[in-house]
């Protein structure tokens, strides 16, 4: 796949406070899916359409994120380590990702508005895509690309459809005559997989309360400026653990829909 040029913004400071017992001490970007962080599964999909230019805005715990890249190889590969000078010589590292990582430090209690306006400065293509880091996808990225420029809005977020946390039942007249456990709703919503225009920032401020979806893609909306792409393909959130327990399975089952990459 060729490289393409356009960043890719991850915002992946928040808490997760859905997922304490997995993010009291670790941010929620390094919950584990098959013993990779989640943040390092998006940024595979990213990466297997080309996109392999990435702006990290961190938060809560960020420090840990820079540290697990920062340390990639030596999780990965063997390496021997002289003591004395620090150096490693890796001994089968060669195979490992061609990626440029800005990190980005944009607040601790930031909202999502505040980390993508305090990342702009990083930020040095006229089209760049944005992501929440906490939903994987099989969505063609280069599909979503192609329709938010063929738009010419400001703005494209993607629907998908979402699955009901609760099962659905009908009766008549008493007796069950249809079940279906979590179904699929047939509203969309938007699960993270932006592509935005650098006029996005005229609607974004530094202050930690800017909540990109209140404001910001409200008066996009209002003005015709925020395009919708639709995907009915697997998406899938990991807002609570259960969900992190779902998408593990998946993975250990070969059955992870989202893995695109060879």
């Amino acid at each position: 796949m060729i490289a393409k040029n356009e960043q890719v913004v991850i915002l992946c400071g928040g808490e997760g406070t859905r997922l304490r017992s997995e993010t009291e001490f670790k941010p929620k970007a390094l919950v584990e899916i098959g013993g990779r962080p989640i943040l390092w599964h998006l940024m595979r999909i990213y990466a297997h359409h080309g996109y392999r230019r990435f702006v990290l805005c961190l938060g809560y715990k960020g420090e840990m994120i820079k540290d697990y890249f920062l340390n990639y190889r030596s999780h990965d590969f063997d390496f021997v380590l002289n003591m004395k000078t620090g150096e490693r010589k890796f001994l089968n590292g060669d195979n490992v990702e061609d990626w440029e990582i800005t990190f980005a430090e944009t607040g601790a209690i930031s909202q999502t508005g505040a980390r993508l306006s305090r990342a702009k400065k990083y930020i040095d293509t006229d089209t760049f895509l944005c992501n929440y880091c906490d939903g994987l996808s099989d969505i063609d990225l280069d599909e979503l690309v192609r329709f938010h420029h063929d738009k010419g809005k400001t703005a494209t977020l993607t629907g998908f459809h979402p699955r009901s946390r609760f099962g659905v039942v009908r009766a008549a007249d008493g007796i069950v005559d249809y079940w279906q456990e979590k179904p699929l709703m047939t509203d969309q919503t938007s699960g993270g997989f932006f592509v935005m225009n650098r006029n996005i920032f005229d609607h974004l401020t530094d202050d930690v309360s800017c909540v990109l979806e209140t404001d910001p893609l409200e008066q996009l909306a209002a003005t015709a400026e925020l395009a919708l792409f639709s995907h009915d393909g697997f998406w899938y959130s990991m807002d609570t653990y259960k969900e992190a327990l779902a998408l593990n399975r998946m993975w250990d089952e070969g059955a992870a829909p989202w893995k695109v990459w060879a």
